[in-house]
């Protein structure tokens, strides 16, 4: 069933989400992850470092870790787009499905602290 590694991402809890800094020193990121289509999707606030980081560049690895970010498997080389507005809105729906109460409630809390266009999609290609 989990055969390929964009099954076991998918299926995964949290992702480690590394991107790059200009001068090329690698910054990992737990996030959530739901599976899309042929991509990964992950949730982000729209001033994160990290979407500014992916916004320069798109090269990212990604890999399995824990809650704290620890690595529970290899990372591989992915590329990293930041979503319009309709599929952000589809990976919140798809988040608040995967992760139950604490995913609605984290969604709630953002949208009441940020509103609606105070956090992006994030779409990964492996």
């Amino acid at each position: 069933m989990d055969d390929t590694p964009l099954e076991r991402l998918g299926n995964g809890k949290y992702l480690l989400l590394t991107s790059f800094r200009k001068n090329g020193t690698p910054v990992a990121t737990p996030v959530w992850v739901v599976r899309d289509g042929d991509a990964l999707g992950v949730w982000s606030a729209a001033d994160a470092w990290k979407v500014k980081r992916i916004r320069a560049r798109a090269d990212v690895l990604v890999g399995p870790c824990d809650v704290r970010g620890n690595p529970t498997g290899d990372q591989i080389p992915a590329t990293a787009e930041i979503c319009d507005a309709a599929t952000t809105a589809r990976y919140r729906q798809l988040l608040a499905r995967k992760y139950g109460i604490l995913g609605r409630l984290t969604l709630l809390g953002s949208r009441l602290r940020r509103g609606a266009d105070g956090t992006v999609g994030i779409r990964v290609t492996l």
